[in-house]
């Protein structure tokens, strides 16, 4: 035990020895002197603090202000691009009528025009089987009247 007391011992008689080299007859003046420019530096960083916890929350408050407006200004053109997009619907749908209508119309124009094809096509057979028979007919009286007269 007693070896590590003085194991203890050295190591604090070094420590003291130093201390008494440096600190001379003054060491109460230097230490009060050391404790008054300790006590400024620690008061300034204090107030170097305190301003830079007030600028931060001033850019704290400025950057939370910006961002609601720029929320606020995207839920408008979120708006505004919904509106923008029914509208845009609305001229689709309308559109979409507008060519059934068209092709529901030009359905009817070919059918009607189709209609009258085939009923001129109907009318020339019928016109045509007319002349046959009148030629046929005109052929038959003329076979006749030539046995008639024969």
């Amino acid at each position: 035990m007693s070896e590590d007391t003085s194991l203890m011992t050295k190591p604090k008689k070094l420590w003291n020895d130093a201390l008494r080299m440096v600190k001379g007859e003054d060491s109460t003046q230097l230490i009060e002197a050391f404790t008054a420019e300790m006590t400024l530096v620690a008061e300034g960083l204090c107030e170097d603090q305190n301003k830079l916890r007030g600028e931060v929350n001033q850019i704290v408050n400025a950057e939370d202000r910006r961002l609601q407006k720029l929320e606020s200004r995207i839920q408008e053109l979120e708006a505004a691009l919904g509106e923008q997009e029914q509208e845009q619907d609305r001229v689709v749908t309308e559109l979409r009528n507008r060519l059934a209508t068209l092709e529901k119309q030009q359905s009817s124009r070919i059918k009607e025009e189709k209609s009258r094809k085939e009923k001129k096509e109907r009318n020339r057979i019928r016109e045509l089987t007319i002349l046959i028979v009148v030629a046929a007919v005109a052929a038959i009286a003329v076979i006749l009247v030539w046995k008639l007269v024969k």
